[in-house]
């Protein structure tokens, strides 16, 4: 049964990849100014709180939650997910606490993804990326990697990068200090049981920016970097894929980091000509790591 499942799984994902490129083919582009944003750019705003889908809706939030950390889940022994070492790129030394953007001085872009949703659309992004030799970062949240460990080792095997998006895309600014650090150690040990590391970057939920309080918690659990960004296209309220790659295009310059969002076929079908697009500017899609190495 587990084979006619994953069959199935890479069949979906095949075709929605074709849908995607067949989709859109043709680069979008807008005039920009010096800093590489049109005037009409999308800004760069907080994530809306409505973006709750990873929250367990079965969780208590006033319930401690620490003990369904203490050991593999039934799931991830049933896909036979083993842990294996990664190995990053060192970061330049002046990598800042928090980074917004990478050096403007390379053509380079990063990709990011809230990693979340049917994991045949997810496929299909990450096969869209890796047919033009793209490299993403999928900031994922732990409760999705419970219903679908599988994810973590297909999004590394096909060369992009994991990082911790929290537990259950919860408003972590609102909350009090130990549960903030909770929602990210819960990620943190998924991604550490599933992939042999906890991975490099952190990025709050419900938010662009971290609040110092929340930078702190993701220090104490061993993060030293918080991953903001500085385009937002605002695919998450599926105005289309011909919208989502105007909006990224008219706004990407070197070094943007662009939060994109799995789990939504508009995103997918906007994929190969958000990368042709930057192709024609110049520019190249790397995980975050490249980006600030």
């Amino acid at each position: 049964m587990r084979v006619d499942r994953r069959s199935l799984l890479r069949s979906s994902a095949r075709l929605a990849a074709i849908t995607a490129t067949a989709w859109l083919t043709a680069t979008c582009s807008g005039a920009t100014d010096g800093r590489g944003r049109s005037a009409t750019a999308v800004a760069a705003r907080p994530q809306p709180s409505h973006l709750t889908e990873g929250t367990d809706p079965g969780t208590d939030p006033s319930l401690p939650t620490s003990a369904s950390t203490s050991a593999p889940s039934a799931a991830a022994t049933a896909e036979g997910v083993a842990p294996s070492p990664l190995v990053l790129p060192p970061l330049a030394p002046d990598t800042p606490l928090e980074v917004v953007t990478g050096p403007r001085s390379r053509p380079q872009v990063a990709l990011t993804f809230h990693g979340q949703g049917d994991p045949a659309i997810a496929t299909a992004l990450l096969t869209a990326a890796e047919q033009r030799g793209a490299r993403l970062t999928v900031m994922v949240v732990g409760s999705w990697l419970d219903q679908q460990p599988q994810m973590a080792r297909r999004i590394l095997d096909g060369g992009h990068e994991l990082g911790n998006h929290t537990q259950n895309h919860l408003d972590i600014s609102s909350l009090p200090p130990d549960r903030a650090r909770d929602e990210i150690a819960q990620c943190a040990q998924r991604l550490e049981r599933l992939t042999g590391s906890m991975g490099r970057w952190f990025r709050p939920s419900a938010a662009q920016y971290a609040t110092r309080m929340v930078k702190e918690q993701a220090q104490q659990v061993g993060y030293q970097h918080v991953l903001s960004f500085d385009i937002d296209p605002r695919d998450y309220t599926d105005p289309g894929p011909d919208v989502v790659a105007q909006r990224v295009l008219k706004a990407a310059a070197a070094g943007s980091v662009v939060a994109l969002h799995m789990g939504h076929p508009g995103t997918v079908a906007a994929l190969p000509a958000i990368l042709d697009g930057l192709t024609a500017k110049g520019l190249h899609a790397v995980t975050a790591s490249e980006l600030c190495a």
